[in-house]
């Protein structure tokens, strides 16, 4: 029995010593997966829109920078781009999940290659009506949204050739009334000046 009892606590610890054994490897495999899954997980994508201020004049073409990039490259057919505008009448969608949304599309489009981190937005023929602010938001596969810091879009009216001609016009209309004004001035001053004169001339005779 001593025997037995010798035997039977080394056949205990042996399996116990295998299962506690088995039981550490489950558990490395289990604490090293979570690793392998949550380590690519933060993108670190960062979206840049620069320069953070354009100017444009009626009538011209402007492109709203906007790049990204990633440690890891996003499947592109996971990978959706919108572009939204806000000004004094609130928020409008320009463009969502790579297309265009505005009824005139042909207008502003997006122009970047998304496979080389571009998702810059282009727009034609721009109006006064199309200042304001534009937003660059990216969303990835995992469904992380990361939006630009904006681009402040203003538009200048353009001076066409009768605005020009105008200009000119009004300045040399100042000027015109300006040397209007001096030779109305000598007019009327003249008789003034003569009795001064006239005034003069009569005290040195006395």
């Amino acid at each position: 029995s001593a025997l037995l009892f010798f035997l039977f606590p080394g056949t205990d610890v042996g399996v116990s010593g295998g299962s506690a054994s088995k039981e550490n490897a489950a558990v490395t495999h289990t604490t090293a997966q979570p690793l392998l899954l949550t380590t690519p997980e933060p993108w670190h994508l960062l979206v840049t829109q620069t320069p953070a201020k354009e100017k444009a004049k009626e009538g011209e073409t402007v492109v709203l920078n906007c790049h990204f990039n990633s440690p890891r490259r996003p499947s592109l057919t996971d990978l959706m781009v919108k572009w939204y505008k806000e000004d004094e009448k609130g928020q409008m969608d320009l463009l969502e999940n790579n297309v265009t949304v505005l009824p005139n599309s042909s207008r502003v489009f997006m122009s970047g290659d998304l496979s080389q981190g571009d998702a810059s937005l282009v727009i034609l023929n721009v109006t006064t009506s199309d200042h304001g602010i534009y937003f660059c938001e990216v969303t990835l596969p995992d469904g992380k949204v990361v939006t630009g810091d904006g681009t402040k879009l203003r538009i200048r009216r353009a001076l066409g050739l009768f605005g020009i001609e105008e200009s000119i016009g009004t300045i040399i209309g100042v000027v015109a009334a300006g040397i209007g004004g001096v030779v109305v001035l000598i007019i009327v001053l003249t008789p003034q000046l003569r009795r001064c004169f006239l005034c003069m001339r009569q005290g040195s005779r006395q």
